[in-house]
């Protein structure tokens, strides 16, 4: 084997561990940056595991790059600390129990950051997405008081009678009843923090596609529990959309089902 041919293969494998050096250093200029996200349930509290966790995704604004994903998780936090009305600009909403998702990127460089959240998963009827942007420098974190927060408006409604696609004799009364509660699963009672009594509860009533009336949800009794009845007196497909809605703030949530009714 020839003295040349030694030098240059020596003076690749220096080359190539250079660039392995190189590239090595490049990846780990990268500053760890710590990202908290914290969802608020509009008008309520934060958006936790027992709502299954909101969806949380951090991806950089202008090229797309996913940075990391993953569920909050935890209680829904402080409700004396949340639910006041002589908050300040400066009043931090989070405590030890909020549910958060965290996580920790490598940022070479000032980034313009997107974090959308999509949830509460347990509820999917009921989902809702928001989103927002803004820069992130690296080693600065954005973690501190109550971190990167977003809001998710909506009700969760979650019909339970009756069960979709139920075949029904006719002429008949038939029941309706569901659960409405805020995002982050918080009850609904009359004269309560979350007051049943200023809250639109109804139902559009459709038969075959076509609109026939809207009926009124009573509460039923129970915590976060509506009912009311539905005259089917002519055959066909029908249709119930159950909505809540609060008109101090234009908050709505809604579900949907399906009975048939036969002569």
């Amino acid at each position: 084997m020839s003295g040349n041919f030694i030098s240059r293969t020596a003076t690749t494998l220096a080359l190539t561990a250079a660039l392995v050096l190189s590239a090595s250093a490049l990846s780990a200029s990268g500053e760890p940056t710590d990202i908290t996200v914290r969802v608020l349930s509009k008008d309520a509290k934060f958006i936790g595991t027992s709502m299954g966790g909101v969806r949380v995704t951090i991806r950089d604004a202008d090229t797309g790059e996913l940075l990391a994903s993953g569920l909050t998780q935890g209680g829904t936090g402080d409700t004396k600390r949340l639910m006041h009305t002589d908050a300040g600009r400066r009043s931090v909403l989070a405590d030890d129990s909020a549910a958060k998702f965290s996580a920790t990127i490598d940022l070479d460089a000032p980034r313009r950051i997107e974090v959308e959240a999509y949830g509460p998963l347990a509820q999917a009827q009921s989902a809702q997405r928001a989103s927002s942007t803004q820069w992130v420098i690296p080693g600065k974190h954005v973690s501190g008081g109550d971190g990167w927060t977003l809001e998710l408006p909506g009700f969760a409604v979650d019909v339970l009678a009756p069960p979709a696609h139920q075949s029904i004799t006719g002429p008949a009364t038939v029941n309706v009843r569901a659960n409405v509660v805020m995002m982050c699963g918080c009850p609904i009672t009359p004269g309560g923090l979350w007051d049943a009594n200023g809250y639109e509860v109804e139902a559009i009533v459709l038969r075959n596609g076509k609109h026939i009336g809207r009926i009124t949800m009573k509460y039923a009794g129970e915590p976060s529990q509506f009912a009311g009845e539905v005259e089917a007196t002519e055959p066909g497909m029908y249709e119930v959309v159950v909505y809540a809605h609060d008109p101090s703030n234009g908050n709505t949530g809604l579900d949907r089902t399906t009975f048939n009714v036969t002569n």
